[in-house]
């Protein structure tokens, strides 16, 4: 098991907390094997075996649990009577009404509890009613460019002496090693960040057969079976729509004229809910418009990004048309990795691709896939230069390129920029 210690240092330093630690992410992104880590890494702190107790609700050794009292009941007999008993719950949305039990353990008994779970109410403020400011949230994403490196690297280094490969250039900043890494982030980019394909060597239908199976076990367990969707082909038409479109503005009036056009009537409303529902599973994220001059969202002409790139490929197929606005998803799921709150930016000749902000800091991003002409160049540089403010200013490109600076904004290859410690 690789370790992502990012997610560990973060729940670790809510451990032994009157907090219900929540983990919440798009299936298949970690959550139990981090769980798992959280597990290994309190026994390393010389908490007992026999003071943990796990539950994992995916399998069918719980099943029979399908509610608050039945989950209750089964673990207040297993509770430790003398010393703090660890509960872990793997996926614990599939028991109904489960923030009752955990309110319950939090106030009967000596716990320590850690959840996971793949949909948005276990990010919603639906869960303060019953844990009433007794739980701490995590968002656990696929693997950044960072972690996947060291997927990557755990790979080679297994098979480095079949493949003759120098895996230390992972380690330096030399010229060769950035070159690599430039080029493990283009395989990245198609690749996404499921951790399953990146435990060995997958060919591109491979890994998009794996990921596949993570669209439609999240579509048909998360969305349709939770929802009772009766009309999946709509769902899914409306799943191409948005996955054809990540990056642009797009609405629920847009979605409907185009289903209209093939013969499929569906009112707005429907529509909402679909996408709503896209999001609450974390196949779909919603990034709403900034007015930089009027310091206000606005609410219309929001874009959506997917939870992971290689859910868009497994669903439409990869084309290299579609690398710029990849490049804008993978910085967009960054920056809300680091905990920023993410928006486009308006402004009068119009847009910047990320306003981003996290308490007294900002960012403004633009992101290209090559500077080819003065234009673009302009195109790029100007709208940023026009921000009267002094907050860090990027342009991100894929392209390789000579200089940093250009009158105080920072140019950065999109890899760079990923790795970087500085925001």
């Amino acid at each position: 098991m690789i370790l992502r210690p990012v997610y560990i240092e973060k729940i670790m330093a809510y451990s032994d907390t009157p907090f219900v630690k929540i983990l919440a992410g798009i299936r298949r992104s970690g959550k139990s094997a981090i769980l798992k880590m959280v597990e290994e890494e309190l026994i390393r702190r010389g908490v007992s075996e026999d003071r943990i107790l796990v539950y994992n609700f995916d399998s069918l050794q719980h099943e029979e649990i399908k509610n608050a009292r039945a989950l209750y009941d089964e673990v207040k007999g297993q509770l430790s009577k003398s010393e703090k008993t660890y509960l872990f719950f793997d996926e614990i949305q599939e028991v109904k009404n489960w923030e009752k039990a955990l309110n319950s353990f939090m106030i009967d008994f000596d716990v320590d509890i850690y959840v996971t779970g793949s949909n948005s109410r276990m990010m919603s403020s639906e869960i303060s009613t019953y844990l009433t400011g007794r739980y701490v949230q995590f968002r656990v994403f696929p693997l950044s460019f960072s972690e996947y490196l060291t997927f990557r690297k755990n790979w080679l280094e297994k098979n480095s002496s079949a493949l003759g490969g120098d895996v230390r250039l992972f380690d330096d900043f030399s010229i060769p090693a950035q070159h690599l890494r430039h080029n493990e982030f283009a395989r990245y980019l198609r690749f996404g960040g499921f951790p399953a394909i990146h435990l060995q060597e997958y060919t591109a239908d491979e890994a998009y057969t794996i990921v596949q199976d993570i669209y439609n076990s999240t579509i048909f367990t998360d969305i349709v079976k939770r929802n009772q969707i009766r009309k999946i082909d709509q769902l899914e038409r409306i799943v191409r729509f948005a996955f054809d479109n990540i990056g642009r503005t797009f609405s629920a009036a847009s979605i409907s004229k185009y289903l209209k056009s093939e013969n499929r009537s569906i009112d707005n409303e429907t529509v909402y809910n679909y996408l709503s529902k896209l999001e609450g599973a974390f196949i779909l994220h919603r990034c709403s418009r900034y007015d930089i001059s009027g310091k206000e969202i606005l609410k219309t002409q929001e874009k959506f990004y997917v939870g992971d790139p290689a859910m868009r490929y497994s669903v439409l197929g990869y084309t290299s048309d579609s690398v710029a606005a990849m490049l804008e998803n993978v910085v967009y799921l960054e920056l809300l990795r680091r905990g920023y709150e993410v928006y486009i930016g308006q402004v009068s000749d119009g847009e910047i691709d990320f306003v981003a902000t996290r308490q007294e800091n900002k960012l403004y991003i633009q992101i290209t896939q090559q500077i080819d002409s003065i234009k673009t160049e302009q195109r790029e540089y100007n709208r940023l230069l026009n921000i009267r403010d002094n907050y860090p200013k990027y342009v991100l490109r894929m392209d390789e390129f000579a200089g940093g600076n250009h009158e105080g904004i920072k140019t950065m290859h999109v890899a760079d920029f990923l790795l970087s410690s500085e925001f």
